[in-house]
C-alpha cells in the first residue's frame, strides 16, 4: 500500500470509491464533490499498486484549526489498519494544530475505531458541538 499526498484521483475512481462506501449524498452530486476535493487544504490517498483503496481530506487553516471532512476505505479493504494508517499520518503532521475536529455518525464501531487512533469525543472537552 502506498500513500499519496496532494494526488486528485480521476472522478471515476473517487465515485466509486464513494459509492462503495455508501457516501451517495456525495455521489449524487458528482461535481460537488470533485469541486470540494479539490478546495480541500490537502488530500491523501491510499493505493494498492493503481487502484484507489482510500481518500481522507481536510479543510481548515493551517495554524488553528484542522477539520478531518472525509476519510474513507473500500469495504473490501476495511478492518486491515488502513484507516488507521492514514487517520495516524494525518494527526503526525497536524500534531501542532490546536484544534483537530472531525464529526461522523455515532455508531459504537465509528466511535470504537477513532477513540482507538487517539481521538476524543467533544463532550470529554465540556464542549459543544453545533450544526445546521
Amino acid at each position: 500500500m502506498e500513500i499519496k499526498v496532494g494526488i486528485i484521483p480521476e472522478k471515476e475512481e473517487i465515485i466509486a470509491l464513494y459509492d462503495d462506501v455508501g457516501w451517495t449524498s456525495y455521489t449524487d452530486e458528482p461535481d460537488l464533490l470533485i469541486k470540494a476535493i479539490k478546495n480541500s487544504q490537502k488530500v491523501w490517498t491510499l493505493w494498492e499498486g493503481e487502484k484507489l483503496i482510500g481518500l481522507a481530506r481536510i479543510i481548515g487553516d493551517g495554524a488553528t484549526i484542522c477539520y478531518l471532512q472525509d476519510i474513507l476505505i473500500l469495504n473490501s479493504y476495511q478492518g486491515r489498519g488502513f484507516g488507521s494508517r492514514l487517520i495516524k499520518e494525518i494527526l503526525k503532521e497536524n500534531e501542532e494544530i490546536r484544534q483537530f475536529v472531525l464529526l461522523t455518525d455515532d455508531a459504537e464501531e465509528t466511535k470504537n475505531f477513532y477513540k482507538k487512533v487517539g481521538l476524543k469525543e467533544v463532550g470529554d472537552y465540556y464542549c459543544k458541538a453545533f450544526m445546521k
